[in-house]
């Protein structure tokens, strides 16, 4: 009995100490797993990364025609919203005028800060030049009239000009860089073809990287470009309504300086019946 009972014994002991034993096997199981870093899904970068010279230098090219494209916009956004908003004061000031003498000291203090005010001060320092001095030079040949008109053109052209400072360089990122992302993707997928061709078999560790590649250039080109192109066409139309509005006013304001007849609100007012009879008399 008493042997029965030892060898009992013997055994509890035993099975305790296995016990023990998985328990720190599991422990440190558990603390190897949770030292082990988590697995790491690849993301662009990585693919850019086991890319070759080529495909780096197409990534920086989408890159760098990315940030010139945005920093255009927001120039541009900003300079169009400042300069419609100082012409509609200066326009305000310019009807509400009783003279072109308040207009001028009104440009004089304010300055000719966008392109309304710039067209009418040229224009009314041609219009006084040409009337106290004559044709001094040769292109202040011709007639008064003559002389405003070829000042209020060339005002008109220098303002179209920086209006369209900055839409040619987007015009040819938004053409451009579909392109880019395209030679980017056949690059990704030569590289694909081969090292298919100089493995034995197909897998897809060796071609997921190429293909990644691929289709990260084609995505990244089409980013690039449907920005630019979005934003030269607000550009251009924000650019053709305000020329109009330009070139309304040159008309009005070349009339009033021409015939000395009073614009108002973009209409030439009538002599008045007294100012008649004054010059019959």
């Amino acid at each position: 009995m008493s042997d029965l009972l030892q060898t009992a014994w013997i055994m509890l002991a035993q099975l305790a100490q296995d016990s023990a034993t998985l328990s720190d096997v599991a422990q440190v199981a558990q603390e190897s797993a949770a030292a082990l870093p988590e697995p790491h899904s690849p993301g662009m970068l990585d693919f850019v990364a086991q890319t070759d010279v080529v495909g780096k230098a197409l990534f920086g090219i989408l890159v760098l025609m990315s940030l010139t494209s945005w920093y255009l916009i927001f120039v541009k956004s900003l300079s169009n919203w400042q300069i419609g908003r100082r012409s509609t004061r200066f326009l305000g000031q310019f009807w509400a005028a009783s003279s072109l003498e308040q207009v001028e000291n009104e440009i004089a203090t304010h300055g000719a800060n966008e392109p309304f005010s710039h067209l009418a001060s040229h224009a009314i320092h041609a219009r006084n030049h040409h009337v106290k001095y004559g044709a001094v030079r040769l292109e202040e040949k011709g007639s008064t009239s003559a002389f405003v008109t070829r000042t209020i053109r060339k005002v008109i052209d220098e303002e179209t000009a920086k209006l369209e400072n900055g839409l040619t360089i987007l015009a040819s990122i938004g053409s451009t860089a579909p392109f880019v992302g395209l030679f980017g993707t056949v690059w990704g997928v030569y590289h694909a073809l081969i090292g298919i061709g100089l493995s034995d078999g197909v897998s897809v560790n060796r071609i997921a990287g190429p293909v990644g590649e691929a289709l990260v250039m084609t995505g990244l080109g089409l980013a690039v470009a449907i920005p630019a192109v979005l934003a030269y066409n607000a550009f251009v139309r924000t650019n053709r309504v305000y020329l109009a509005q330009l070139d309304a006013f040159a008309h009005d304001l070349f009339t009033f300086l021409s015939t000395g007849q009073q614009v108002i609100k973009g209409k030439v007012a009538k002599p008045s019946v007294q100012r008649a009879s004054d010059t019959a008399a």
